[in-house]
């Protein structure tokens, strides 16, 4: 039985994550039963085929076009087949060891969403910015007290992440999202390295001026959420 899979969404991360699947079975080979699902979101170079020359333990799921991260995580969450599934980031951001770190509070933990949060930020000052206004906004109108939503290192049990509705940008939501579901949100620290190659593929509108208005989808969804209603049959069929 799969314990885990890692699943990594990229566009165009050739030079970063061939090094990243390397990194993972060198630092989990002692952890936890895993698979590594890279979901190749349209790249136009060679992410698809450097990822599965990396190592052992890899599948690749690939969009025929590009259709942004949360696409390709939803993607991954359908196919996964370990009990948990970690998120990272496909340019190498993220350290693998903070899963095996983690691994034993995962093991003894009731279902949860443990929400990573980078200790130190290796990006630019736009993007540190533009980052730092997104989370203030989100948080005062949703109230989901997540320090860094938008960190890419999460951990969440796959039955739940089968649930979760699909959007554009849904990830950065991930924590309202479970609050709204009655899941319990855990914030944990975490690395924060600079991108080895290539560039981000996020601007300023992307980050910035669409945050607000995702925030007051996401905001609308909580309000018209209601918890499931149990359900009993009656059945009079003669035995």
């Amino acid at each position: 039985m799969t314990d885990l899979t890692i699943v990594i969404p990229v566009h165009n991360e050739s030079g970063n994550i061939g090094a990243l699947v390397r990194e993972i079975n060198s630092v989990l080979n002692d952890g936890p039963v895993y698979e590594i699902l890279i979901v190749d979101d349209g790249s136009a170079d060679n992410s698809a085929s450097e990822a599965m020359d990396a190592g052992n333990n890899v599948r690749v799921l690939r969009h025929k076009q590009r259709t942004g991260k949360s696409r390709a995580l939803v993607s991954g969450f359908q196919a996964a087949n370990g009990k948990w599934i970690a998120t990272l980031d496909g340019d190498g951001q993220n350290d693998p060891a903070d899963i095996l770190r983690l691994w034993p509070r995962i093991q003894s933990s009731a279902p949860a969403l443990f929400a990573g949060i980078r200790k130190r930020r290796n990006d630019g000052v736009v993007k540190l910015a533009t980052s730092k206004l997104a989370n203030f906004v989100r948080r005062r109108l949703l109230k989901d007290d997540c320090r860094d939503a938008a960190c890419g290192f999460k951990i969440l049990p796959a039955a739940f992440a089968r649930t979760l509705p699909y959007f554009d940008n849904m990830h950065r939501f991930l924590p309202a999202l479970s609050r709204r579901a009655g899941l319990t949100v855990i914030e944990v620290e975490v690395e924060d390295r600079p991108r080895g190659a290539g560039v981000s593929k996020y601007g300023f509108f992307d980050r910035a001026a669409v945050a607000f208005l995702d925030t007051i989808g996401v905001f609308w969804l909580i309000r018209r959420y209601s918890d499931p209603v149990a359900v009993t049959e009656m059945n009079n069929a003669e035995s």
